[in-house]
């Protein structure tokens, strides 16, 4: 197991590498490039920029060099620890990010939390007792949750709370709260808000799962060595959860790994709908103004986590189902 980490690791280098240079390159794709939207941004508002201007504008950001040179540049300052600065917001990218990871990192857990709290028994009982009514239930709500795109499900929310309770869904803190220090009063009333973004993120992902986990554990269940067990009187209980239900946790734990990079992102589309400060807008707004530095930074740190979670679901993979050991 420990060679199989190591030449992963190994790996990784490589990888890592190429990821870095067709990352770059698709920035550099689209027509045009930041100084080429800050310089119609300045326009539409009827000032005149002159060459010069544009010269020096682009020697400041660093986009006269050639591309490769630029690559470089950016590559080594990652290596220092130095995402650069943000053309759009002229604040350095480590600062940008890290200043709503916090909040991003937090609604994801509590999100993936919820989803496996409800996912993980509703499946058990889906399949425990199969075509019974909380069986249908349960399957009705699964391709209701799979059916509906989690962005409007939020829109619908946001609709029915203000339209017959006159409240507003939108945001993780009241208005009183919005610009305050943190406190243990802003943080009882993000948790009053908290609950909208983690059931609307999480039902999609719950019906997904209770359906993963009732069809894994359906299928287990009629094995040959769940008859065996039975045969021999082994209690229901323990040989649900000893055996079955340890091996239909598989899908699970071979995707708890891609969990990481949602750490970083956050659900992009969610957090415009309902305006919360995560970093999936950020990413967004990154990529629509061609900010390199900024969006260069989130694909980068989305590709490594993306290699750590999936080497950690296999480690975890491995450890949960004797069947699977990784050899030489």
């Amino acid at each position: 197991m420990l060679r199989f980490i190591a030449r992963r690791l190994l790996l990784m280098i490589p990888m890592l590498v190429a990821i870095s240079i067709v990352s770059y390159i698709v920035m550099e794709l689209p027509p045009g490039d930041y100084l080429t939207s800050y310089i119609m941004q300045l326009q539409a508002t009827g000032q005149v920029v002159q060459k010069d201007q544009a010269d020096a504008l682009a020697r400041q950001y660093g986009l006269d060099q050639p591309l490769y040179i630029r690559y470089v540049r950016w590559v080594w300052r990652m290596l220092h620890g130095d995402f650069g600065i943000s053309l759009q917001w002229q604040r350095p990218v480590a600062q940008l990010i890290w200043a709503r990871l916090g909040l991003t990192a937090g609604v994801t857990l509590a999100t993936m939390i919820f989803t496996w709290l409800l996912a993980i028994p509703i499946g058990i009982y889906s399949a425990t007792h199969q075509y019974s009514p909380g069986d249908y239930i349960a399957t009705l709500f699964g391709f209701l949750g799979l059916g509906i795109p989690d962005f409007l499900i939020a829109i619908v929310a946001i609709w029915l709370a203000y339209t017959y309770f006159g409240a507003n869904l939108t945001g993780l803190f009241s208005q009183e709260y919005q610009t305050a220090p943190w406190s243990w009063a802003k943080f009882v009333d993000m948790l009053k808000h908290l609950w909208v973004p983690i059931l609307v993120l999480g039902m999609g992902g719950t019906a997904g799962l209770i359906r993963i986990m009732r069809a894994n554990l359906l299928d287990e269940l009629r094995k040959p060595y769940v008859i065996t067990a039975r045969a021999k009187g082994l209690k229901e209980g323990k040989l649900l959860w000893k055996y079955p239900v340890r091996i239909a946790l598989n899908p699970f734990v071979s995707t708890i790994g891609w969990s990481l990079p949602s750490l970083i992102s956050g659900a992009t589309i969610v957090s415009v709908v309902l305006n919360i400060p995560m970093n999936g807008p950020l990413l967004l707004g990154a990529l629509q103004s061609q900010d390199m530095h900024l969006a260069g930074a989130f694909i980068m740190m989305l590709s490594v986590l993306t290699m750590v979670g999936t080497l950690i679901s296999d480690i975890l993979l491995a450890w949960l189902d004797p069947r699977i050991r990784y050899t030489d």
